[in-house]
């Protein structure tokens, strides 16, 4: 069994060497002479006197050397870099911050200020970059109340991603109190042609969810807000001066598809689900597994998603009788905080399946494209029928440490835990369940 936990970290690291960001933004966007060619969208570059670029985002270093590698040497670029690294070989004309994820720090709020600044100039005449990428919320932000401190703000996230709900509702809460999202950043360059482009890790049709939609017309309304407030009882577990803005009512709704902003504006996806799943399931059937992809489970409880994905994992299994067969799943799970210990998402699912899989020739294991779960230090975990063993052993329970939301130091103490360090990158967490007969 220790050969599957170690198969299944392969397939891991294989799959992110094969996501190469700034390779597929040369293959997808084009230029011939002029023209800038993405998709069906078709710009002519001699008719803008500037070009401005906003990158955040975990995948912003990447994206912008892939841009850059894409007009060069056509054109001159100046803009803001926000990202939770620093720049290897930053460029002339950029100004990069090194901002704060999960939560922001002082330099999101400065990258924050810095982009309205940049796009305040900013008039039919200027074509302006947006390249997001997952993380984007936390990297870049500033209150609509001016009467929040970064403290506030900081209370504010807490609150948020330690609440349980899904991901889609913790960005609708913040694209309704942020200048920065839910379309703002559009509206700030109104008259300016803008072509947003995209590494995402949210689902497939809420595109608008990525970075808390700071381009896009936000389909979610103050209703949804208030509404998300009350269910996750979220009121009290803010800090005093945002209870006063949200009672004194002062919450705008966000600009609409049919603000004139959105009317110059052009979306494009370079990567997303499918670009997942296709090098993990090559690099799971190069190593003998037959493969099934499923995204069944994105946005469910983590308890909830361990059980299915194991359902499905065994229903293969009796498919493909005597044959070693993998599930690949993409997306995140909602986990509430529940304790004060080290984790995230991701090793709490696989701290979920340890004693599911008890003495069962099966590996699982959930991490992080980015390099990253929770407030670890570490991308997420693995285990296999033999890791229950392994932890009483040890005097390790993982159900004491799933209440203590401590998934971390439990799988870094059996060795189990996977530390790859800031990919920059960040597409979706990845699931791969491994069986054999």
């Amino acid at each position: 069994m220790p050969q599957l936990k170690q198969l299944a970290r392969q397939i891991f690291h294989e799959t992110l060497a094969a996501i190469d960001i700034a390779g597929t933004m040369q293959r997808k966007l084009q230029r011939k002479g002029a023209v800038l060619m993405c998709g069906e969208m078709r710009i002519d570059l001699r008719n803008f006197e500037k070009l401005r670029v906003v990158a955040i985002g975990k995948a912003a270093h990447a994206m912008v050397e892939g841009l850059t590698q894409v007009l060069a040497p056509f054109v001159r670029m100046e803009g803001v870099v926000s990202a939770p690294t620093a720049a290897r070989k930053p460029l002339a004309g950029m100004k990069y911050f090194m901002a704060g994820h999960p939560e922001p720090n002082a330099e999101s709020w400065k990258a924050a200020e810095a982009i309205l600044a940049l796009l305040k100039k900013c008039d039919e005449k200027t074509l302006v970059f947006f390249l997001l990428s997952g993380g984007g919320s936390a990297l870049v932000e500033l209150p609509l109340d001016s009467a929040q401190t970064l403290d506030d703000v900081q209370q504010t996230y807490r609150a948020l991603v330690t609440c349980g709900a899904p991901i889609e509702a913790i960005n609708t809460v913040r694209k309704h109190i942020s200048a920065i999202k839910g379309g703002r950043l559009a509206a700030a360059a109104h008259e300016a042609t803008k072509v947003t482009l995209a590494v995402s890790d949210v689902p497939v049709g809420k595109e608008s969810a990525l970075a808390s939609g700071p381009t896009l017309p936000d389909p979610t309304t103050v209703a949804d807000a208030k509404r998300i407030l009350a269910e996750y009882r979220l009121h009290d577990r803010f800090p005093p001066s945002l209870r006063r803005w949200l009672d004194r009512g002062k919450m705008p709704e966000t600009p609409k598809a049919e603000a004139g902003a959105f009317r110059n504006s052009h979306f494009f996806l370079l990567l997303g689900m499918d670009d997942l799943f296709h090098p993990a399931h090559h690099a799971a059937e190069t190593k003998g597994f037959i493969a099934c992809c499923d995204n069944t489970s994105d946005d469910w409880p983590v308890e909830e998603a361990a059980g299915f994905l194991l359902e499905q994992l065994e229903a293969l299994q009796r498919t493909h009788t005597g044959q070693r067969v993998a599930l690949i799943a993409d997306g995140e799970v909602s986990s509430p905080v529940t304790g004060n210990g080290s984790g995230g998402r991701n090793s709490a699912f696989v701290l979920a399946c340890v004693e599911k899989i008890a003495g069962k020739k099966i590996a699982v294991l959930s991490a992080g494209t980015d390099g990253i779960d929770g407030n670890s230090p570490a991308a997420g975990a693995v285990a296999d029928g033999e890791t229950l063993t392994r932890a009483r052993a040890m005097g390790l329970d993982p159900a004491d440490a799933f209440r203590r939301s401590d998934a971390f130091t439990f799988f870094s103490k059996l060795e189990d835990a996977i530390a790859t360090g800031p990919t920059g990158n960040n597409l979706r967490d990845l699931r791969i369940l491994l069986a054999e007969p």
